[in-house]
């Protein structure tokens, strides 16, 4: 976790995802870019009516009033938790802090440009969630190649990635999770595979992946609970809470895309609903 990106999407998830990022960085001296990406307004005039320069005008402005203000929170904030300035470039070792602004589409910039990073953190809004958001989110997942740690609303007080909670189902994506965030593993205090009755696919058991960890010097334990009338999403952040996780890992979308959107799946209720900051994979 050398390299982390943190897009800022809005200021509240923006906020969030400082803090959380920060401490990952703090943690392990990593280097922490601020990446703010400039769109074009999305414009729904009828096609070949002028979009009037007024509109155009109050977009920019509008923009770079927010560019200023998340630059200087940006910088404010890793200063104070004592990052010193830096670029990826920079041979010193971290924890380094740096900022930059991109034009282009949210989603494309995140999903290219976070191929250079071990990590990206996006942080989760307090409102409800926007499709910008979503496509962003999902942009990271599929297209960086990169996991991705969710910022929730209120990040733990004590840091995260002491107390982990694995949400195993035996999938390729949770395997695939679990190896990226073996740095996060390694340095916890207590690590617990979870797994839900009824939430499982064809693949190990949770012991089998608790004994995994135990090989990497891991403090893992495996545990099973039922369903007992909930979702495996709600299971999981039930469980989680019960077991007082500061960081939940989970494989994302192991049910394909179209049937979390038509029947609702984990991977949606944990990233609208995580108390805690989530490490997702595809």
């Amino acid at each position: 976790m050398k390299t982390i990106l943190l897009p800022y999407h809005d200021e509240d998830a923006g906020r969030t995802a400082l803090e959380v990022a920060t401490a990952v960085a703090r943690r392990f001296g990593s280097f922490l870019m601020g990446l703010l990406v400039q769109e074009a307004p999305r414009i729904s005039f009828d096609q070949g009516i002028p979009v009037p320069a007024e509109y155009l005008s109050a977009y920019a402005r509008r923009w770079r009033e927010f560019a200023d203000v998340s630059r200087g929170h940006f910088q404010t904030m890793t200063r104070q938790k004592g990052m010193a300035t830096g670029e990826l470039e920079t041979e010193e070792q971290g924890p380094l802090a740096g900022w930059r602004e991109l034009e282009g589409r949210e989603s494309q910039v995140v999903a290219e440009y976070g191929r250079l990073f071990d990590l990206i953190v996006i942080g989760r809004t307090k409102a409800a969630a926007t499709a910008l958001w979503q496509e962003t989110c999902e942009a990271a997942l599929f297209e960086s190649g990169r996991p991705v740690l969710l910022a929730s609303s209120e990040p733990p007080a004590d840091g995260v990635g002491h107390e982990i909670v694995i949400a195993w189902n035996g999938s390729t994506e949770t395997a695939r999770t679990v190896a990226l965030a073996m740095p996060l593993l390694t340095a916890a205090s207590h690590v617990v595979v979870l797994s839900v009755e009824g939430g499982m696919v064809s693949g190990p058991s949770g012991r089998d992946m608790a004994s995994h960890l135990s090989r990497h010097g891991i403090a893992a334990e495996a545990t099973t609970v039922r369903q007992d009338g909930r979702t495996t999403g709600e299971a999981i952040l039930e469980e989680s809470r019960r077991l007082h996780a500061d960081l939940l890992v989970k494989g994302a979308y192991t049910r394909s895309r179209l049937r979390q959107v038509i029947f609702g799946g984990a991977t949606e209720h944990v990233m609208r609903h995580a108390p805690v900051p989530v490490l997702l994979a595809h």
